[in-house]
């Protein structure tokens, strides 16, 4: 099921203007404060109606200005998911899911209470109150409440924004397992934390300014020097899909990918696994030969396949290490004394320890 989002909308002193197709899978919309990803994100719910333009899931066309088609919201079967979780505080955790049913399209398949308190983990939850509960479990009621409306796309704006960090990893597995289970919702997520989206989606759409800057599947995307601008130099890096071999008594783990092994504290992932990280390019070395004698235990062979100077000293150094991607970011001096150019074969370096356990998912 293809979501098809073609709009423009004129706010006082901010205009919007995007296009962009995705399918199934976690879609991460990100961008900066004021990108314009709510304002998105509610002309697909039915909650703005947009100046110009057409919007459609599938078959059905939600919105076309020059038709005059404006879909009602409670028509487009959409579970939307708040920042804030939204729960009714005199109900219980059983009859705020319960309440979600009520909406729910009759013949229409999808999870019913058993299936969603167990891909959510909700059982110890619920006989109390929303009051009782932490910020991440209140999302996972939350959640569950739109999934058991069973609609066919699944909205979430900024649903971890309002956690600290011990609730966003408290919550992050039960998304990854919500998108790797097999009600196979498509799912268009919205945030500006960098973490969140490298971890969860399948596709992303980088917005800027009211516009889209780029889109495309996520390892594509975060491997791109150009995405830079967006992200900011500090938060680039490409992400990486590897295979956990094994795990060694000094509490490293060995993880294989296309151009050889890493070693990485903090992957708590059975062996066979598969998982991703994210790489930040600040934290990638380059040499030209072979080093030796470092305390650094990851070493991979890799090909420059671009050279993006930055604004001001800096340089992006795009890479092919095997079959993935790499970032690298160094000093414009160090590109000329190493005499990079397209091609060139040289080491990427990574120390084990600039891997941070929020930056490994399933």
């Amino acid at each position: 099921m293809t979501l098809k989002v073609d709009i423009s909308h004129e706010f006082d002193g901010f205009s919007l203007k995007v296009a962009f197709e995705v399918g199934a899978g976690i879609t991460a919309l990100f961008g900066r404060s004021g990108a314009g990803k709510t304002t998105v994100i509610n002309a697909v719910a039915g909650l703005l109606r947009p100046d110009n333009g057409t919007i459609s899931l599938g078959d059905q066309t939600f919105f076309n200005s020059a038709t005059r088609r404006f879909m009602p919201p409670a028509q487009r079967r959409l579970g939307y998911v708040f920042q804030d979780a939204r729960l009714f505080p005199h109900l219980s955790v059983t009859e705020n899911l319960t309440f979600g049913i009520r909406y729910a399209p009759r013949g229409v398949a999808g999870p019913d209470l058993d299936d969603v308190v167990h891909l959510l983990g909700l059982q110890p939850l619920l006989d109390r109150a929303p009051a009782k509960l932490s910020g991440g479990e209140k999302q996972r009621v939350a959640l569950g409440r739109a999934l058991l409306s069973r609609p066919q796309m699944l909205l979430m704006d900024e649903p971890l924004a309002s956690l600290d960090g011990p609730r966003k990893l408290e919550i992050l597995p039960y998304l990854e397992r919500l998108r790797d289970g097999p009600l196979g919702l498509p799912i268009l997520y919205v945030s500006h934390a960098v973490d969140e989206i490298t971890r969860l989606a399948d596709q992303i759409v980088l917005l800027r300014q009211g516009q889209v800057q780029q889109t495309g599947p996520l390892f594509d995307v975060m491997a791109d020097p150009a995405v830079l601008p967006v992200l900011g130099v500090r938060e680039a890096g490409a992400v990486l899909q590897a295979q956990v071999v094994s795990h060694a008594a000094d509490g490293l783990t060995r993880l294989r990918i296309s151009a050889g092994d890493l070693h990485l504290p903090g992957v708590q992932a059975p062996v066979g696994t598969t998982i991703r990280l994210r790489v930040l390019a600040q934290d990638v070395m380059l040499s030209r030969t072979h080093p030796a004698g470092l305390s650094a235990l990851n070493i991979l062979p890799v090909t420059v396949t671009g050279i993006h100077p930055g604004e001001g000293p800096g340089a992006a150094i795009a890479l092919q290490a095997g079959s993935d991607r790499l970032i690298a970011r160094i000093t414009a001096r160090a590109v000329t004394e190493m005499a990079l150019t397209e091609g060139a074969e040289c080491y990427a370096i990574l120390k084990a320890t600039s891997v941070a356990p929020e930056s490994i998912g399933r």
